[in-house]
């Protein structure tokens, strides 16, 4: 789609969307971390994990896991593509898979629209010989910039009770 072509958020069907979504996890999967920034809005994005005991918590007010906005995944894209990510170097293999992806109503009009998108996710996580997942949530707002899908803000909300079992959390999810 080029830059001059409109895209309507009101219009979009589930499988764009789940397109959209699937090239996002497959970015993940491929450590290609810079492309995975392409997919985001300029200005105003937030990548927000809240902690496992208060998933509806509020990141100015409660504990969060990771709570960015746009210089934060900057610098956490940055940091996980060099060798000083220790946790991750050399770096874990994903599969981020998505799936039960539900569109809501387009909230806004104009260019200021956002369409609320919600879908389950599992992320498996092998690193030295252990595999790990992480299961829940994803809550995305999206929107159009330059006549393509953006992401403006995603919430990973974790169903597990603990991360013990999987251990650290240093990939993005």
């Amino acid at each position: 789609m080029s830059a001059a072509t409109e895209l309507d958020l009101a219009t979009l069907d589930r499988a764009a969307v789940e397109d959209f979504l699937y090239r996002e996890a497959a970015l993940l999967d491929e450590w290609d971390l810079d492309g995975w920034l392409t997919l985001w809005a300029e200005h105003g994005t937030r990548y927000v994990v809240p902690c496992n005991d208060t998933p509806d918590g509020d990141p100015a007010q409660d504990l969060v896991l990771i709570d960015d906005d746009e210089l934060r995944m900057r610098l956490r894209v940055q940091r996980l593509n060099s060798r000083k990510a220790h946790r991750e170097y050399p770096h874990s293999r994903t599969n981020h898979q998505v799936f039960n992806v539900a569109l809501g109503e387009v909230a806004g009009e104009g260019p200021g629209a956002e369409l609320p998108v919600t879908a389950s996710f599992t992320v498996w996580r092998f690193r030295y010989g252990k595999a790990s997942s992480y299961v829940g949530r994803y809550h995305y707002r999206l929107i159009t910039q330059d006549g393509r899908l953006r992401i403006r803000s995603k919430q990973a909300v974790l169903d597990m009770t603990e991360l013990r079992p999987a251990g650290d959390l240093a990939i993005i999810l």
